[in-house]
């Protein structure tokens, strides 16, 4: 994001030819260096994922069980695109019979393709929690690449700045449900092909290659490309501005901006059906289906720590200051704030002309990035005060009116790895005396100990029933029909979203099915909200499972249970055996109880009880209202 430095100088001296066996091992050395950074990102992200890699097929994110069956959805969806040529922007398969635009939602199309073949091999459960922990390596090995060969000496320095980026307690809080925000190996990838830019003498491929780049980024991440964009920007004009960097800027603008040129071309016809669909397709929408005012950032949130780290274990972690879980992207503890000033100012004061137009631009858009990240209204430990900040002048322009603005710390995140690894870099570079080595050393260590990582809390979640798993279901619904496990799919009720990701992971024949996780049209002046606008029969069915409060039947609920099955022309409806939610196992009993009183018994098939729905007949009413039917009045 922020990390665009001056590239090492060019000496007008030859360099000296270092002998062959000193040269070969510094070779062996600097591989063994990059292999032992890439083998400690890859623990590290399975440390995280750990709770996970335990069972996938049975454990879920405890915090977030909406998200991670909304994006093992994705990921079999992929199945559908690859095997069947399906629409990658758009499907029929969710929310029947309206469907669902997928270039409109966090979709992750890039990856889910990426992935098929595992997926098919062995099921959207695996394919997330490899996506997951990948993410998180490569982010961190993506960093310490660019670090090293742009910004520091020393590899350990790369190294620290690298970690820090991949892991940073914003990452690891989105890690709880998001493959989206853990793909931060974007902004290292992208940030590598534009500083090549700079004196590229391949402008039209280097240009290709950024182009296809994001256009990639946008199927995987499209507001954290945002957000590497308008960094990068910012970073660029605040690095070029300064005297001894203009020169140099300036000379490679011709080349620059031609590369750019084409990237834009190259993206351009690679979006523009995507671009369509999420913004004038059908089911698109403006703004998002969150409040922005809500999901910001709480000014204290920079100086506490993590819930979820070696702090938070320890009983001094802090989860209340953020919307919730996932969304906590800043929470860097005290001190490492401290030693990011003392370590900015150290390199100011220490650093030459180009060192201080480096930090000069990292320090602006740090700064920038907190105010924005802040929102529209100054949070302090959980209260709001009513004074504008700069993102209230923002929040109704394009792009801005569908971020979230807590998520634009994770640029900030960035900005202190960037600082992290040059301050490291310059405690490692002599003259600096031993004392003063271990001195920065232990401020390290009381900076980022605390804010290491725990494993993410995962908790137990439904089987698959054998009635989907061996294909059972087929002979209850036709080719294109409508089924769906109940209680309807939303955020908290995952279940019948996901055995439908399932059925799509094999790849074979598939159903449609009604509501379920997404962002949809249906929000307040035009804007967006979560799943599908709700109908009396799904609110009802979802509230018996949640609370096991069984409704007393009358026909005034079978008439307007009969409408609604008549609008989503559904086939067949069934209950597993074992039903679960965000908050653990629903009321089953008491669900089964209201079906019984609406259509009598159903048919036990292996692991589920069904019930066949027959348009315009189910749910029949009853003789005991008397010939004129319902007993209430109409809503």
């Amino acid at each position: 994001m922020a990390v665009a430095t001056t590239a090492p100088a060019v000496s007008a001296e030859p360099p000296a030819v270092p002998e062959a066996r000193p040269a070969r091992s510094r070779w062996s050395l600097n591989w063994l260096w990059d292999v032992g950074v890439a083998l400690l990102c890859l623990a590290t992200a399975y440390w995280v994922t750990s709770g996970l890699w335990e069972n996938p097929y049975r454990r879920s994110i405890s915090y977030n069980e909406g998200d991670h069956a909304f994006f093992e959805w994705l990921l079999g969806y992929g199945v559908q695109i690859v095997r069947h040529g399906a629409n990658p922007f758009h499907t029929d398969l969710l929310n029947a019979p309206v469907g669902v635009n997928l270039a409109a939602n966090t979709s992750v199309t890039a990856l889910a393709v990426l992935f098929a073949p595992l997926t098919m091999l062995a099921g959207a459960q695996v394919s997330y929690v490899t996506i997951l922990t990948l993410n998180l390596a490569v982010s961190a090995y993506g960093w310490y690449f660019v670090l090293h060969a742009h910004a520091v000496r020393h590899r350990s320095a790369a190294a620290i700045g690298g970690l820090f980026c991949g892991f940073a307690p914003g990452f690891i809080s989105h890690a709880n449900g998001h493959l989206n925000w853990t793909a931060g190996w974007l902004a290292p990838a992208i940030l590598w092909w534009v500083l090549k830019l700079r004196a590229s003498r391949r402008w039209l491929r280097d240009g290709i290659v950024l182009g296809v780049l994001m256009a990639a980024g946008f199927t995987i991440a499209a507001e954290m490309l945002f957000s590497i964009a308008l960094a990068t920007s910012v970073f660029v004009i605040a690095w070029s501005a300064g005297r001894a960097t203009w020169p140099q800027a300036r000379a490679a603008v011709p080349t620059t901006l031609a590369a750019l040129g084409v990237s834009a071309l190259v993206a351009g016809a690679l979006l523009a059906y995507p671009l369509y669909m999420h913004f004038a397709g059908p089911g698109s929408f403006s703004g998002t289906g969150f409040d922005q005012r809500r999901f910001v950032e709480d000014a204290a949130g920079y100086l506490v720590y993590p819930f979820q780290s070696l702090a938070g274990l320890a009983g001094f972690g802090r989860g209340d200051l953020a919307s919730n879980q996932t969304e906590a992207a800043s929470f860097f503890g005290t001190p490492l704030m401290i030693l990011i000033v003392l370590g900015t100012a150290l390199l100011w004061w220490r650093g030459d002309r180009r060192r201080k137009a480096l930090m000069r631009a990292l320090t602006i858009v740090g700064l920038l990035f907190i105010a924005l990240s802040l929102g529209p209204r100054f949070n302090w430990f959980s209260k709001e005060y009513d004074f504008p900040l700069p993102y209230a002048a923002l929040a109704h322009l394009p792009i801005f009116d569908s971020a979230l603005p807590a998520r634009m710390a994770l640029v900030v995140a960035c900005v202190i790895g960037t600082t992290l690894a040059l301050l490291a870099d310059r405690v490692l570079t002599p003259p600096l005396r031993t004392r003063w080595r271990v001195t920065w050393a232990v401020a390290f260590a009381v900076a980022l100990v605390p804010i290491f990582p725990r494993p993410l809390l995962t908790s137990e979640r439904s089987p698959e029933p054998r009635f989907i798993a061996d294909g059972s279901w087929e002979r209850y619904v036709p080719e294109g029909g409508v089924m769906s496990s109940l209680p309807y799919a939303a955020s908290s009720t995952p279940d019948a979203q996901r055995w439908q990701a399932y059925t799509m992971a094999r790849g074979g024949r598939q159903f449609r099915m009604p509501d379920g996780y997404f962002l949809g049209p249906g929000g307040p002046d035009g804007t967006g909200r979560v799943g599908a606008p709700e109908r009396r029969t799904d609110m009802m069915w979802r509230h018996i499972a949640v609370t096991g409060y069984a409704y007393d039947i009358d026909n005034y609920d079978r008439a307007k249970v009969r409408g609604d099955l008549a609008y989503w022309k559904i086939d067949a409806l069934f209950v597993p055996d074992r039903i679960s939610g965000k908050d653990g196992i629903l009321f089953r009993a008491a669900l089964v109880h209201t079906m019984e009183e609406l259509f009598g018994p159903g048919e036990r098939v292996e692991d589920v009880l069904v019930w066949r729905v027959r348009p315009g007949i189910d749910p029949m009413p009853v003789p005991d209202d008397g010939p004129d039917g319902p007993r209430r009045p109409t809503d």
